[in-house]
């Protein structure tokens, strides 16, 4: 039995394709510790540098999907803040008008409070010096009548006469 030609163990002749069985079991042996090399040595050296990729990709998505939801929290936040901030003005400006308003009435009517005084002040002063300006008039106008009635007559006239 020659380890050359297997025809003597196969009956059949399959011509090119009757294994030889030294090449068979040296193959076998080659493919078993290339096996043995790749699963034991390499293959896991690249599915942990492969896990790691994995790894820092998704983790690299989950810590942006975090930064996006936190920014997104943020600036709701601040929308809320503003919102309320522009609330707060807009209530300031209309405390403002309102109190503005109350002033600006409270003004007018000091001014006219004042005026009226001032006015009534000027009538009673007007008519106080009316009153002591017709006394001296009707004082000084009797003196003149008679003056100017003795100027005309030429002798004295009422009590100018005695």
């Amino acid at each position: 039995m020659t380890l050359a030609s297997n025809s003597t163990i196969f009956k059949t002749d399959l011509g090119p394709l009757n294994p030889v069985w030294a090449e068979l079991i040296l193959g076998l042996v080659v493919f078993g510790f290339t096996f043995l090399v790749l699963a034991k040595g390499i293959l896991p050296k690249i599915r942990r540098t492969l896990d790691e990729r994995e790894d820092a990709i998704d983790g690299g998505t989950e810590r942006a999907d975090d930064l996006r939801s936190e920014a997104t929290q943020i600036r709701e936040q601040y929308e809320a803040e503003l919102a309320e901030a522009r609330h707060e003005a807009a209530r300031i400006r209309s405390k403002a008008v309102e109190e503005g308003s109350v002033a600006i009435a409270a003004a007018r009517a000091e001014g006219n409070a004042e005026r009226e005084a001032i006015l009534a002040a000027g009538a009673e002063k007007i008519a106080a010096e009316r009153a002591a300006a017709e006394r001296e008039l009707t004082a000084d106008v009797d003196a003149w009548a008679h003056a100017l009635a003795a100027r005309i007559v030429g002798e004295p006239v009422g009590a100018d006469r005695a």
